[in-house]
């Protein structure tokens, strides 16, 4: 019983570790990286489409996206939902594939992008604590109903703790990553 609810602890914050990934990749660096656009959502024929089920997304120079659309009549879209966006970024094409050049960050802009980087980190942490604080309560209840001894119950907090200290150990090294990125020049 103890497994299952270590397991199901391991599963849930390692849920929260993935959206984080998920989340900082489509945070601006210098560098040019599909995830900025992926699951932009484009109108397309009245439907808001993930981008990456519209377009091949491929990176042919550091600072540079090329998107080529799948049909060539989505192009439009493409570019509107591009200049929509909060991405800061003129798409140029070709009538064939859209060109995205990303420009310099500026030092105030990329310690305004660290800040969003330890606010998602906090709220990943939060997350995790959560389930700690979830799991804590159904082992406690186990313990009242007879289902597992004290013994047990307290050993089963101390590795639930543990596993929160190492998945926030993670995060940490997840966030300082993102961070060593966005600061290089």
């Amino acid at each position: 019983m103890i497994k299952d609810t270590l397991r199901e602890a391991a599963e849930r914050m390692q849920t929260a570790m993935d959206l984080l990934e998920e989340d900082l990749s489509s945070i601006r660096t210098g560098r040019a990286s599909p995830g900025l656009v992926e699951k932009l959502p484009v109108d397309y024929y009245g439907t808001n489409t993930p981008m990456i089920q519209l377009a091949t997304i491929s990176v042919p120079e550091p600072r540079q996206l090329l998107i080529r659309p799948f049909d060539p009549a989505s192009l439009k879209d493409i570019e509107r939902a591009i200049l929509a966006s909060d991405l800061g970024l003129t798409p140029n094409s070709d009538g064939k594939v859209i060109r995205l050049t990303m420009p310099q960050l500026t030092e105030e802009r990329r310690i305004e992008l660290v800040r969003v980087v330890h606010n998602r980190m906090e709220e990943t942490r939060v997350k995790i604590r959560n389930v700690r604080r979830d799991l804590i309560r159904d082992l406690r209840e186990f313990e009242k109903e007879g289902l597992i001894s004290e013994d047990e119950q307290k050993r089963g907090e101390k590795e639930l703790q543990e596993l929160t200290d190492k998945m926030n150990d993670k995060v940490e090294e997840i966030g300082e990553r993102k961070e060593k990125e966005i600061m290089e020049v």
